[in-house]
């Protein structure tokens, strides 16, 4: 039966365990002196090696023939120990044994003496699991064990173990593995069992396993399952549906570029391959964050890059952000992604992360001002300005202002309606997303994304009319925080002032009858009024 990578290769003496020298070195010298504490306590992330020492240190204080600190791993009672025969070792997973009547057995049976090995070792893992009277149970005989006792607490979140259990226990902190380190030992376990792999996917891979061990075998054990031949970083990618160096390069040369457009075709064309959303983002995280080290430390930043992309890359790209830029982009990604939790699209949540990404203009929040304030700045310190063109439909052209002489602005929403034009089908769109995501119910259905909606915007020079179709429509939108906001979006869109009013159709008519009645009566009454001219 095949057996998985991690288990497999568990490492079975102090110096088989990777990156954790401070803590077996300690373990060793305390083996050999035969200063043994009664009770340790193994804290640290997932995957770095706190059970597998564990069940090391319970050979170790067993073996017959200890080497060094080490268990020889061939004497009966390291071979019972790794075989899981040996009654005297027992290893209890906390988060399904953790009520007061568990710990109570424990207790109970421990007070006995072992009957094949030399010391009776409790590997408690994930301890912090355990319910506070099983903690209260457990004090006791952790703080005055039999001579034959010996106890051993795992657990990766420190702070839910109680201080009274602390101050009984010898604390060691495993560290996460360094990713040259897992790569190394990829590349062994590779060499072992005949899989060709590339340095940059041994690389890849540890940059994945986040500084756990176990984490970097397993995903090693799925790639090379899933693939043939030699395993490069590109079939890393493509087995685990993440984007990649060179994808991610291009998505953030577009972002540098402020070309929406072509963000938007690469992340549609990401999703129809396959890609993790979640992945994508997370990829996009390292290399900002990556960027920002690049400005802030120089000197130091090649030790300290993730490997999302190649040095070279970084270099490339990291001059064309500044730093307010590069911090909004690193919260708005962390926060579009946090949202993945609870989203109905992914998707749609990326896209408008990349579409705001891309051009921060569109928000009027004081951390995107500041980031065009910034982006202003360094053009003015480079001499390298540009200044965008406005389009055509929105300024009229120096000819067109002599020509035609300029018109008194509309104020009343059925001016605004009778004389100006309904919005282009994007821009409204584009209005509409941009209202959604700061709009709580109930006024956020009144904006949907489809084009169908109850709320239809008409410009006239500078008044945008919310023409709704019916009075309740109205109502909802008409609130000064919808219009307000609305003032500020369109604003930012045209990059002029924009007063925006709602109305419906029948406000619209009811003032166009009392004009109309108005008309009437200058005609019918044009007598009496050019007498009293006269």
């Amino acid at each position: 039966m095949y057996q998985a990578l991690y288990r497999k290769y568990r490492p079975q003496t102090f110096d088989d365990v990777v990156g954790q020298l401070a803590v077996t070195q300690t373990l060793k010298t305390q083996l050999q002196s035969g200063r043994l504490s009664h009770a340790y306590l193994f804290t640290g992330s997932r995957g770095t090696g706190k059970t597998s020492s564990a069940k090391i240190l319970a050979k170790a204080v067993n073996c017959e023939n200890p080497q060094d600190g080490n268990p020889c791993n061939c004497c009966p009672s390291c071979r019972a120990i790794d075989s899981g025969s040996c009654m005297d070792v027992l290893e209890i997973d906390a988060a399904s044994n953790n009520g007061v009547d568990n710990v109570r057995d424990l207790r109970d049976d421990a007070v006995y003496t072992p009957s094949q090995v030399k010391m009776r070792v409790y590997i408690i893992d994930e301890v912090h699991m355990l319910s506070i009277s099983a903690f209260n149970a457990l004090l006791k005989i952790i703080e005055e064990p039999p001579e034959h006792l010996l106890f051993i607490l795992a657990t990766t979140e420190l702070h839910k173990v109680p201080a009274t259990i602390l101050s009984r226990c010898q604390r060691f902190s495993f560290r996460r593995i360094s990713q040259e380190d897992i790569a190394a030992r990829l590349q062994y376990v590779a060499y072992q069992e005949n899989i060709e792999l590339d340095d940059s996917a041994a690389r890849v891979l540890a940059r994945l396993a986040d500084g756990g061990m176990r984490d970097g075998l397993s995903l090693l054990d799925q790639c090379a399952s899933a693939t043939t031949g030699d395993l490069t970083a590109e079939k890393v990618y493509a087995c685990l549906g993440i984007a990649g160096i060179q994808d991610c390069g291009k998505l953030m040369a577009c972002i540098a570029d402020k070309n929406a457009g072509e963000a938007l075709t690469l992340l549609n064309r990401y999703y129809a391959e396959g890609k993790d959303m979640g992945a994508l983002l997370d990829e996009l995280a390292c290399l900002t964050r990556d960027f920002m080290v690049m400005q802030t430390a120089p000197r130091e930043a090649i030790s300290l890059l993730s490997g999302v992309a190649s040095d070279e890359e970084v270099r490339s790209l990291a001059g064309r952000f500044t730093s307010a830029e590069l911090t909004r982009m690193l919260e708005l990604i962390q926060k579009t992604a946090a949202g993945f939790i609870r989203s109905a699209s992914r998707r749609l949540d990326a896209e408008l992360c990349i579409v705001s990404l891309c051009q921060p203009e569109l928000q009027m929040d004081a951390q995107s001002l500041n980031v065009r304030i910034s982006r202003l700045e360094e053009q003015i310190k480079t001499g390298n300005i540009t200044v965008n063109a406005i389009p055509a439909q929105m300024s009229p052209t120096p000819t067109e202002q002599k020509e035609e002489a300029p018109k008194p602005q509309p104020v009343a929403a059925d001016v605004a309606v009778a004389e100006g034009e309904e919005l282009e089908i994007n821009v409204w769109s584009e209005l509409c997303a941009q209202l959604r995501s700061e709009l709580s119910p109930p006024e956020v259905g009144f904006f949907p994304a489809s084009l169908n909606g109850p709320v239809k915007g008409i410009l006239r020079g500078d008044t945008l009319v919310l023409m709704c179709t019916n009075s309740f429509a109205k109502a909802v939108v008409d609130k000064r925080e919808v219009l307000e906001l609305a003032a500020r979006k369109a604003t930012a869109m045209f990059g002029r002032p924009i007063r925006v009013i709602a109305a419906d159709k029948d406000t619209v008519n009811v003032r166009n009858d009392q004009m109309e009645q108005l008309l009437q009566f200058g005609r019918d009454h044009s007598d009496i009024i050019n007498i009293k001219k006269d």
